[in-house]
């Protein structure tokens, strides 16, 4: 494998293969120019540009300078083919979500009726995909009632496309997503579930979902973003998903990755709160090749609290990239970033949380804490937690630990029976169940437990690290030869 050096020569190399970019978007505006509004193409044109002059990020830029892109940039991804590459409801039952109050499935990024389900939706819940949505009456398939009052006032005013590149290419490309509306006081019981789903077409293919979400006035609601893959080829997901969080709305949000180790996956959560709000972000990484999750809620309202917690683990050359900025904008906020990591063989993770408090947030309290656990020697975490403080009256704290499994504890469990297999599980399971515990509804967290008990019992027999592994190096090669 070349050295950074050599990767960041070759960033100029691949400007050719972005091309491949430009003819994507090419394609995209061909095909939404006589159904799309005015004020959308305008964003797709000012996202490109900004995309187009500025390239993808290298290891000089401080927010990725712990992650080296590179490799993607090479990767001649192109669109992927239109319909539901043969998959049918039996391909995707092990990725369903029993306790669901709906299911909206898309394959290859795009939204596949015939695999959802959309049945006896709850009152005051409005369902819709986001290309649909925005012309309803052009026929096409819509759920009944679809009504995409609200778009315009949130779509695409909250990303910041000139500072993430990503979420510039997203706002430039994206094709389909999930559009979510949940009325004034609506209670929703049990969880929205969004499944993407990555599927063989041949070739490497990428996506880029984008889903808003509306939470209006008191409104109560979940939601789980689910990205999966069938097959082992190599896929880029780039995914921006916006929420809009009314006053005093309770709003939890679930990021759920667990794709092959081939692909590339990041995504954008940009949370805009009001007066009031209580926002949770739970981040569980499991799969992926090269990870990036990027949390930013701003605290736009006086008295808003948030809550971002994550677990990652990572096993093989799995890089899972967590960036998190949260802004205090209003005063009386409150927020608290926990996330767990766990690492073995020769897997790297990064954690990189920045708190920003401006200077009317008087009064702010926020607490950071990054927890990792390294299980080899070959293991990496690079941690940054990061203050940025610009008002007087504020509680602020953050913190990093990086350790082994204790010994003491590990001696402690096998004095009273168990087998150094078994105590070693029970110990990592209990890390990551600080994860769980924050977690207030019973379907997501019932679903994520299992996933988790199941990623750590692959984990701890060697199944996981294997696979990785052997997927790394085939991906590290394919890379090497396109470039």
């Amino acid at each position: 494998m070349s050295t950074e050096g050599g990767s960041e020569r070759s960033m100029v190399k691949a400007t050719e293969r972005l091309g491949n970019y430009l003819t994507a978007y090419g394609e995209v505006l061909a095909q939404g120019e006589k159904r799309e509004p005015v004020w959308l193409r305008q964003l797709r044109e000012d996202a490109w540009s900004r995309f187009d002059a500025k390239g993808f990020p290298t290891t000089h830029d401080e927010d990725w300078r712990f992650t080296n892109i590179a490799a993607l940039a090479r990767m001649p991804f192109r669109r992927a083919p239109q319909g539901n590459a043969g998959l049918t409801a039996k391909d995707l039952e092990r990725f369903r979500f029993a306790g669901a109050a709906c299911q909206m499935v898309f394959v290859n990024g795009r939204f596949a009726p015939t695999l959802s389900e959309l049945g006896n939706l709850p009152k005051g819940l409005e369902v819709c995909p986001l290309a649909r949505a925005l012309d309803c009456g052009a026929g096409g398939w819509a759920p009944e009632g679809c009504a995409p009052e609200g778009i315009e006032q949130h779509l695409g005013r909250y990303a910041d496309v000139r500072r993430d590149v990503f979420a510039a290419l997203n706002t430039a490309l994206w094709e389909d997503g999930a559009y979510l509306r949940f009325r004034r006081g609506a209670i929703i019981e049990q969880p929205v579930h969004l499944l993407y789903v990555s599927a063989g077409a041949g070739s490497e293919i990428m996506t880029h979902p984008r889903n808003l979400v509306v939470a209006e006035e008191a409104s109560q609601v979940a939601v789980v973003e689910d990205y999966v893959s069938i097959g082992d080829e190599a896929a880029f997901s780039n995914a921006v998903t916006e929420l809009a969080a009314g006053q005093n709305a309770v709003v939890s949000h679930y990021l759920i990755e667990r794709e092959n180790f081939a692909a590339t996956n990041v995504s954008t959560l940009r949370v805009e709160q009001a007066r009031g709000t209580n926002i949770a972000s739970h981040s569980i990484l499991l799969g992926g090749g090269l990870v990036r999750n990027n949390v930013h809620p701003v605290l736009a309202g006086e008295g808003a609290e948030c809550l971002i917690n994550g677990l990652f683990v990572g096993a093989g050359r799995q890089h899972l990239d967590n960036y998190m900025m949260v802004e205090h904008a209003q005063p009386q906020g409150g927020s608290r970033q926990f996330y767990n990591g766990i690492l073995t063989d020769s897997a790297r993770g990064v954690f990189h949380g920045r708190i920003i408090v401006h200077k009317d947030a008087q009064k702010t309290d926020a607490k950071q804490t990054n927890r990792n656990l390294l299980l080899s020697d070959n293991a990496r975490i690079d941690t940054k937690p990061q203050l940025e403080i610009h008002a007087d009256d504020v509680k602020c704290t953050h913190g990093a630990t990086i350790g082994q499994i204790e010994e003491e504890q590990l001696f402690y469990l096998r004095a009273r029976g168990l087998d150094e297999k078994s105590a070693r599980n029970l110990l990592l399971y209990a890390f990551a169940a600080e994860c769980l515990d924050r977690m207030k509804e019973p379907a997501a967290r019932e679903f994520a437990e299992n996933l988790i008990r199941a990623r750590l019992a692959d984990l701890s027999r060697g199944a996981v690290a294997a696979t990785a592994i052997e997927a790394a190096e085939e991906n590290v090669q394919s890379w090497e030869e396109v470039g």
